[in-house]
């Protein structure tokens, strides 16, 4: 019989790009986990995976196997909320993909009305925006929240709206805010230790036109995938940074940060994409639905 413990170790293999991250992930070592993989290939008698640089790479078997694999413990998965639900304990499912770049704060603020759904189960994932796509074609996830709409010409039966369209503020710790009041804003980014997103971001773009037209050079210090985690930083001290108005609020969990001004004209778009059979979805529903354009 397949030993479903060594096709979940190679299915978290495929998951998280190697051998190492996925033994950092179980918290077990690199040669278990490879001694686990190898037992698979030799009860299926194929192999599942081959060298690619540093990484690994599925052979035609292995992307067979992960398929079904996908399947295997998706319907764990859902057996566990089938258990709830028979025990009396509804369970409120929603899978978001959320797209390199966009702003997670933002991110935050628009899922926030279905936050209190009793029984909720908030599953959320970060990805390549193509790869979150394919993911809500089939099915895997429910919503897909991302700072650029679906391609037009895109064989994936999905439906793209646009949310928000949200005002770009520029924020600093308390000590830097005083230096930049002397010089005024925006000039004052001029001699500031600049924090941006990176170029995944749509908004990375606009920015960098902004300071094209206003005729700044700035000095970059840091570039973030994530806006939390770019706010953390700047709120140690590293740097200013820009954040979308709708993503604000939860600031307030950081001390010591400090407003320094808008960059007139410039906009984070943030787009909700789902499949068709997925526009029926009460939470997903719920969060296009309250959300200010």
């Amino acid at each position: 019989m397949l030993n479903y413990r060594h096709l979940y170790y190679f299915w978290i293999v495929v998951k998280e790009g190697g051998f190492a991250r996925a033994a950092e992930r179980l918290d077990m070592a690199v040669q278990t986990i490879s001694a686990q993989v190898r037992e698979l290939e030799k009860s299926i008698g194929r192999q599942l995976l081959k060298p690619a640089g540093r990484g690994v790479a599925m052979t035609e078997a292995g992307e067979t196997a992960f398929s079904r694999a996908e399947q295997i413990f998706q319907l764990g998965e859902a057996l566990l909320d089938d258990m709830h639900e028979a025990g009396g304990e509804g369970v409120a499912r929603l899978a978001v993909g959320l797209s390199d770049g966009m702003s997670k704060l933002a991110a935050h603020a628009l899922l926030a009305p279905v936050l209190g759904t009793p029984s909720l189960r908030l599953l959320c994932h970060e990805g390549e925006h193509a790869q979150l796509l394919s993911e809500l074609a089939l099915h895997r996830l429910d919503l897909v929240l991302a700072c650029q709409p679906a391609p037009h010409n895109s064989d994936l039966r999905v439906l793209s709206q646009r949310l928000v369209g949200s005002p770009v503020d520029w924020y600093g710790p308390a000590e830097i805010a005083r230096k930049s009041a002397r010089v005024g804003f925006p000039q004052c980014l001029a001699d500031l230790p600049v924090l941006l997103p990176t170029r995944h971001a749509a908004l990375r773009g606009r920015i960098d036109r902004w300071f094209d037209s206003q005729g700044i050079r700035p000095r970059v210090v840091g570039e973030f995938e994530d806006s939390a985690l770019m706010a953390v930083f700047a709120a140690r001290g590293l740097g200013v940074f820009p954040l979308a108005e709708l993503g604000a609020e939860d600031l307030s969990l950081l001390r010591g940060l400090r407003w320094l001004g808008r960059a007139d004209g410039v906009i984070e778009e943030i787009h909700a994409i789902r499949s068709r059979r997925g526009q029926h979805h009460a939470l997903a529903s719920q969060v296009v639905a309250t959300a200010r354009p």
